[in-house]
């Protein structure tokens, strides 16, 4: 059995199509096709379901997948850790990201660039449900994520800081020092798209206050929704994380919610190797000094008092 054989299978379970997973690994697809035969020989057991095109894995090629994938890990592990030991950390970390967390990822990577100068971070926006899936196939190293979801099951967790809720406004609700979640429900709403999980959050946070909302603009993104608020014709709620790349938008202020039910935790988790990864353990390491919740909220502070457009 070769690490390249192993390579290959996971590329083809990744892209479902042999020609795709022969390109990714840059060889032919017959060459491919061959060294995955090899491998079922080697194995003695049948990997792949083939018809006249890719048909998936048997339930034994799902779990030669599942070594595959912790196996290559492991031959990861090694390099960064010898790395390590000599000129300093490389490879490549693999951070997985929810969209509503993604602007405070540079809290993170700016920091862990700075530490290990060899090495390289590669952020994905992904839902929550695929982050799960990635750090337990070992595509991930690392995720910021919400940490109150069942999936996570033992995966190392840290937290970094809980959403706040502001409503961007303009007119007389500007002037308030907090609003009700029932009164930010009454403005004319953009606000991401219901298969998102934050906007899942809001709508019971809504609910709480014995308010619904029917949003006339919805988006899957958070840049998306910020394009829209410039001007005042329109308002939203935004985690105050947000605030940290985006800002105040033009000729609004930023009002804090308040309301019974509080926000999600967001933190940083690790796969399922113990001890986690050379790469996740140098950002977990930094994630520990950065303090993200207290950036946060003094970013937020700024903006509350106006400085933060």
């Amino acid at each position: 059995m070769q690490l390249r054989q192993l390579e290959y299978l996971v590329a083809l379970a990744r892209e479902r199509h042999f020609v795709r997973a022969a390109a990714a690994c840059y060889v032919s697809q017959p060459s491919l096709s061959a060294a995955i035969r090899r491998l079922e020989h080697e194995l003695g057991v049948p990997i792949v379901r083939r018809g006249r095109r890719y048909e998936g894995l048997t339930p034994e090629g799902e779990v030669v997948l599942a070594w595959a994938h912790r196996i290559l890990a492991e031959r990861d592990g090694l390099r960064q850790e010898l790395s390590a030991l000599g000129d300093g950390l490389t490879g490549t970390l693999r951070l997985g990201v929810i969209p509503t967390a993604m602007p405070a990822a540079s809290l993170l990577t700016s920091p862990f660039c700075e530490s290990h100068p060899r090495a390289r971070v590669s952020i994905e926006s992904l839902s929550s449900i695929d982050i799960t899936h990635g750090l337990a196939e070992f595509e991930l190293d690392a995720a910021m994520t919400y940490l109150d979801d069942d999936s996570l099951g033992g995966l190392r967790r840290l937290p970094l800081y809980e959403e706040r809720y502001v409503t961007p406004v303009d007119g007389s609700l500007a002037t308030a020092a907090t609003a009700r979640w029932a009164q930010a429900a009454d403005l004319p709403l953009r606000l991401l798209g219901p298969r998102m999980r934050n906007r899942r959050i809001m709508d019971e946070c809504f609910a709480a206050d014995g308010a619904t909302v029917t949003p006339a603009i919805e988006s899957d993104s958070v840049a998306g929704l910020y394009a829209h608020l410039p001007g005042g014709r329109w308002s939203s709620v935004i985690s105050h994380a947000w605030l940290h790349m985006f800002g105040v938008p033009e000729g609004m202020r930023v009002v804090p919610l308040e309301g019974p039910v509080h926000g999600p935790r967001v933190g940083l988790v690790t796969g399922p190797d113990d001890p986690p990864s050379v790469l996740a353990g140098a950002l977990l390491t930094v994630a520990r000094e950065a303090d993200v919740r207290q950036a946060l909220d003094e970013r937020l502070h700024t903006c509350l008092n106006g400085h933060g457009r």
